[in-house]
């Protein structure tokens, strides 16, 4: 079973590959035999959570990846207890590619408490298998109260990509920001980049009150929140851009955009495209980077359809040709390219229990991209907001970029008036 080429490029982009979803819960540690027992009964019937990698064969330009026939399902391998606590776990997790010769992804148990006693179960995922999306799904199906899947017999199949009538003028646009040179994190001047996690709980009182910003205005969206708070974290830690490397050269964000619709809403795998943007860094106040960053996700509609268009046909191309989507995949993911993915979602199933435990907060575990960058994921859950880091740049920047942000969104909150309109940064 061949890959898509969206898996295709995860695999040949250079990346350890690993992403993650942490549910953390109250009280003492989950029994292993009952999470296992648990995770049979939900995803025993989800083929994709059986698939192998298979070795490469042949020329790896012609010869694409493929997923061995679905195995029969084994949560005692995949399902384990770790002794580490949930930071260092994250930062080992996402720093390591997973053993090929069983499914790309585990469950972990973890004994060690956090400190406030909760424990957690972690699971990780090479992002060829599975996407955010797909991982939200998944902790989503073992929740006391979620409905059992039925066996997904299209799962094999492309996601179906509906192409818009688009004009040519809005898919050259869209193909220029996506070629745009960027420009990195500053780094040491001294020693390597080193990767770092952080996880950030954001105050609920400040993050209600920033979310009402601007004043008078339609209030803010978790992903313009995140995205403008990190545009003055990094003014805050590296300066305007004029005190950068690269001067005045913008620094662009990468907003992860769903293309499943209502009726495959829980489809697994890869279903997602990214829109990019430069972030307001060199704008002054904090309510003015909001309200920049509301307008250019106002415009995000538009240039989905313009990825809707596209991606057909890159597709094609990198699935005839396996090398390409390869060649694709290490070019965004250099850190001219795409520096920072930012997304941010809300857990919509209050209140959640797994096994008579309700749960008190997700911990997102974005993936590692190449030095000179850091990616950021906001989840709110009941009333926690949570943040996690993990930076490629200077040797401890996820949690100054987390603290900053923390900052940052203090600064919005007490914000008392709209601030004037900042116009675009680019």
């Amino acid at each position: 079973m061949r890959l898509t080429a969206i898996e295709e490029g995860h695999l040949r982009n250079g990346l350890p590959g690993t992403i993650g979803i942490a549910a953390v819960f109250p009280g003492r540690p989950f029994e292993p035999a009952e999470v296992r027992a648990r995770v049979r009964e939900r995803w025993g019937a989800l083929e994709r959570m059986s698939r192998v990698l298979l070795p490469l064969a042949g020329s790896a330009a012609l010869s694409g990846h493929r997923w061995a026939e679905a195995r029969s399902f084994d949560p005692g391998a995949q399902v384990t207890v770790t002794d580490q606590d949930l930071e260092s776990l994250l930062a080992e997790g996402v720093s390591h590619p997973l053993p090929a010769e069983r499914p790309l992804w585990r469950l972990l148990v973890t004994r060690a408490a956090d400190p406030a006693g909760d424990h957690a179960l972690v699971l990780l995922a090479d992002h060829a298998l599975l996407d955010g999306r797909s991982l939200e799904t998944l902790c989503r199906l073992l929740m006391d109260d979620a409905v059992p899947p039925a066996p997904q017999a299209a799962a094999a199949q492309p996601f179906a990509t509906a192409r818009p009538r688009v004009r040519p003028a809005v898919v050259g646009r869209e193909l220029r920001r996506i070629g745009a040179v960027g420009q990195p994190l500053p780094t040491a001047s001294s020693g390597e980049p080193r990767p770092s996690v952080a996880v950030v709980g954001l105050d609920p009182q400040v993050m209600r009150a920033a979310r009402r910003q601007p004043a008078g205005g339609r209030g803010a969206t978790l992903n313009e929140l995140l995205l403008s708070t990190y545009a003055g974290a990094l003014r805050a830690c590296y300066g305007p851009l004029s005190s950068w490397p690269r001067g005045s050269t913008p620094f662009y964000a990468t907003v992860p955009v769903d293309l499943r619709t209502r009726h495959d809403a829980q489809r697994l795998g890869n279903g997602v495209t990214a829109l990019r943007i430069p972030l307001p860094v060199d704008v002054d106040a904090p309510v003015a980077r909001l309200q920049a960053c509301q307008d250019m996700v106002a415009a995000f509609p538009r240039r989905l359809d313009a990825h809707r268009a596209i991606l057909p046909t890159l597709q094609a191309a990198a699935r005839a040709v396996p090398s390409l989507a390869g060649v694709m995949a290490r070019s965004l993911a250099r850190p001219e390219a795409t520096t920072s993915l930012c997304t941010a979602f809300k857990w919509r199933d209050n209140p959640s229990q797994l096994l008579g435990r309700p749960l008190s907060r997700i911990v997102p575990l974005p993936q590692l991209s190449p030095p000179g960058t850091a990616n950021l994921c906001l989840v709110h859950t009941a009333d926690t907001y949570t943040l996690t880091v993990v930076s490629h740049a200077r040797a401890g920047a996820a949690g100054m970029i987390g603290d900053a942000v923390a900052q940052e969104l203090k600064a919005v909150a007490a914000c008392d008036v709209p601030a004037a309109s900042a116009g675009p940064p680019w």
